[in-house]
C-alpha cells in the first residue's frame, strides 16, 4: 500500500491515502513500525499526503510503546501557526490525540492550542475557523487540567467569536463547564 502513495494516478494515490488512514484506526499497532515513513510525509509537498500524515500521527500516539511519536509534538504545534486552515485544523486533531496519549503533555498542548487566538492565516475567518476546532479538541480534556481558568477565559473570548459557529461552540463549552 506504501508504494500506491507514490502512484501518478490520482484515485490509486488517494485510495491508497484513505486505506492507509482507516488501518490507523482501526488498528494503529499494524502501522506504528511504519512511523518514520509518515514522518518523513510531514514535508511532502502534496498536502493531502501531509494532512493523511498528521492524522496517521496523531492516532499512532495511542501505541507509541517505544516513544517514537511523542518526539513529533513540536513538529506537528510547528503547523498551528503556518498560516494554513486545514494544516492547522489537521495539527488541532492530531494534538488532541497526543494530549490523550502523554497525559503528562496535556498543558502544554492545550497552551499550544489555545495560541491559535494569535496566529495568522490566510483570513480570519479561516483563524476563527480554527479556534472552533481548538474549542472542540480541549473540551476533553479540561477536567483533567490543572489551569483551568486559562482555558475558560480563551472559551470566554471565543464565546463572542464573529463566527457564529464558534461561538455557539464556546457559550456550548461554557455552559458545559459552568462549574469546573
Amino acid at each position: 500500500m506504501f508504494e500506491e502513495l507514490s502512484s501518478r494516478d490520482p484515485k490509486i494515490k488517494y485510495g491508497a491515502a484513505k486505506a492507509l488512514l482507516a488501518a490507523a484506526k482501526d488498528d494503529p499497532t499494524s502501522l506504528y513500525p511504519h512511523t518514520d515513513y509518515f514522518v518523513q510525509l510531514l514535508d511532502s509537498e502534496n498536502n493531502i499526503l501531509k494532512w493523511t500524515a498528521i492524522d496517521i500521527i496523531g492516532l499512532l500516539a495511542r501505541v507509541d510503546s517505544a516513544n517514537r511519536i511523542s518526539a513529533m509534538t513540536g513538529r506537528l504545534v510547528s503547523f498551528l501557526s503556518a498560516g494554513n486552515l486545514i494544516t492547522a485544523n489537521h495539527a488541532i486533531s492530531a494534538l488532541a490525540d497526543f494530549a490523550v496519549a502523554y497525559p503528562e503533555r496535556q498543558e502544554a498542548i492545550t497552551g499550544e492550542l489555545m495560541k491559535v487566538e494569535h496566529y495568522s492565516y490566510d483570513t480570519d475567518e479561516c483563524r476563527n475557523i480554527a479556534l472552533g476546532k481548538v474549542i472542540l479538541a480541549i473540551d476533553p480534556l479540561l477536567s483533567t487540567l490543572r489551569d483551568k481558568r486559562s482555558v475558560l477565559d480563551f472559551a470566554q473570548r471565543q464565546a463572542h467569536n464573529t463566527r457564529n459557529a464558534t461561538a455557539k461552540k464556546a457559550q456550548a463549552f461554557l455552559k458545559k463547564h459552568e462549574n469546573d
